[in-house]
């Protein structure tokens, strides 16, 4: 496999954007949680996903967050940055503004609202390939943009576009999956979006996991990742079993309504989220913090 490609092999982490109790970035909170996933051995950050609460964060904010993030980490592991949306030429001008920042590849979410037939996201992806001076990374997650990029698709993608290495996979749909994984050209990586199938994925063949989970639990999942990757599934589902019931939690009343609860019951943030996104329940928070002060 190309050496380029390893380093996205493993548990990348889906940064999630903390806020001051006036909703201003707490950059000092940010900075001090990509601290934490480097010191317990994350593979590689992702910045601006759909985690980081994106879509309503201003332009000169994502920045900014964008800043705070690659200074930070200062080049220490890999940087994945979110650059994707429902207008080609928007995504193509955005896509020009993150390469100051030095990222080593860029996550393309799928089309989201116009619902695109096939044939719109294979030119889609084809035009962006083109013109992106980064590698790039599909990201597949019709749950959250009702658009479903078909493993035919990805696997057409994949073969007209050498500098597309790969896809987050967060379809659950697992016939469409397996197919991927059967059919895939040998330099494609296909990683997982689904923190709680993670292991069955890679025990399938997937490549590792960008996680949400993790921001809360770095070690834990970095450390089921890693013993998968080594075939070592007996042990991988020791950590997995850890992870199940907080992996629920996480994601029982949306993401990243979960795990910015599970940050701030330990203390990492304040439990601040920008509407329409609204902090967890009650009776959920209540899980969580036993869950935190049980661990």
């Amino acid at each position: 496999m190309n050496k380029e490609l390893q380093k996205f092999k493993g548990l990348g982490v889906a940064v999630v954007t903390p806020f001051l109790p006036d909703g201003s970035v707490d950059f000092k909170a940010l900075e001090s949680l990509v601290e934490h996933l480097i010191e317990q051995h994350v593979d590689y950050l992702v910045a601006l996903g759909t985690t980081s609460e994106y879509p309503t964060i201003a332009p000169p904010e994502k920045e900014e967050v964008l800043r705070c993030i690659s200074s930070t980490n200062a080049g220490r592991l890999p940087l994945l940055v979110g650059v994707g949306g429902p207008n080609t030429n928007a995504v193509l001008r955005r896509m020009d503004s993150v390469v100051a920042f030095n990222p080593d590849a860029i996550l393309s979410v799928t089309p989201y609202y116009n619902n695109p037939s096939q044939a719109g996201l294979l030119a889609h992806y084809q035009v962006i390939a083109e013109h992106s001076p980064l590698p790039i990374f599909l990201y597949n997650v019709p749950g959250r943009t009702s658009c479903n990029l078909k493993a035919e698709t990805t696997l057409r993608i994949a073969e007209s576009c050498p500098n597309v290495w790969g896809v987050k996979e967060a379809s659950g749909n697992m016939h469409q999956i397996l197919y991927l994984l059967n059919h895939k050209p040998e330099d494609f990586l296909v990683i997982s979006g689904d923190d709680l199938l993670t292991l069955p994925l890679m025990a399938a063949g997937m490549d590792g996991l960008i996680s949400v989970v993790a921001n809360a639990y770095p070690a834990e999942v970095a450390n089921m990742v890693h013993l998968a990757l080594a075939d070592q599934y007996i042990k991988a589902r020791i950590y997995h079993d850890k992870l199940f019931e907080i992996t629920r939690a996480c994601f029982k009343e949306g993401n990243p309504c979960g795990v910015k609860a599970f940050l701030a019951a330990q203390g990492r943030i304040h439990n601040v989220l920008r509407l329409p996104l609204v902090p967890v329940s009650e009776e959920l928070q209540k899980q969580i913090n036993n869950i935190v002060n049980h661990a």
